[in-house]
């Protein structure tokens, strides 16, 4: 872990060669602090949403509404009683490169850069990221929270959350897979 000014600092769980407002399929992870239930229960192998549950569900659906402008289309997504797992598919937009793109059923291995260290013009600028991964993350997120805190005002999300990029269709396809079985895996953890 390196250090900035004498503080050891998290480092970024980004993948470093890759700008994250370009064109792609992304497989998203949010849990909530400390793990801890507030979006409702498994009973019987389904998951039964509470209000605060159904508030990540809904937010999530209208987040294609909401970005009009960034062509956003949603793969599957599941909400479980302490996180959720999403595909979130940035579609080419004014704001991306255009060069790269995946499309369910298309192989884009070959076009992502592993370019040797080479960082993106996005990636060099400091300051406030707009409309790309990471934007449409803390929205999301934001107004989950602030919807849910006037139903339980100790709601409260994991700091950050997991991605990664899709890199292929056999990928998209065992990602899907793996959130379309997550609550019966549950109920098997659980035993």
């Amino acid at each position: 872990m390196s250090k900035f000014r004498d503080r050891y600092r998290i480092e970024s769980n980004r993948w470093k060669y890759w700008d994250y407002k370009n064109p792609g399929a992304y497989f998203i992870t949010f849990c909530t602090k400390r793990r801890q239930h507030f979006f409702g229960t498994i009973e019987h192998g389904g998951m039964i949403l509470n209000e605060v549950g159904s508030i990540a569900k809904s937010e999530w659906k209208r987040t294609p509404e909401i970005r009009k402008d960034m062509n956003i289309t949603l793969g599957e997504f599941v909400i479980m009683p302490d996180h959720m797992h999403g595909i979130i598919i940035i579609g080419n937009n004014e704001y991306n490169s255009k060069e790269i793109q995946f499309t369910p059923g298309r192989d884009t291995m070959h076009r992502v850069s592993t370019g040797g260290g080479i960082e993106s013009d996005s990636q060099k600028r400091f300051g406030p990221q707009r409309k790309n991964l990471a934007s449409i993350m803390r929205g999301y997120k934001s107004a989950v929270t602030i919807r849910s805190r006037k139903i339980n005002p100790e709601f409260c999300w994991q700091a950050n959350y997991h991605d990664r990029v899709i890199r292929n269709h056999r990928e998209y396809e065992y990602i899907t897979d793996y959130i379309l079985d997550n609550v019966r895996r549950w109920e098997l953890d659980v035993k």
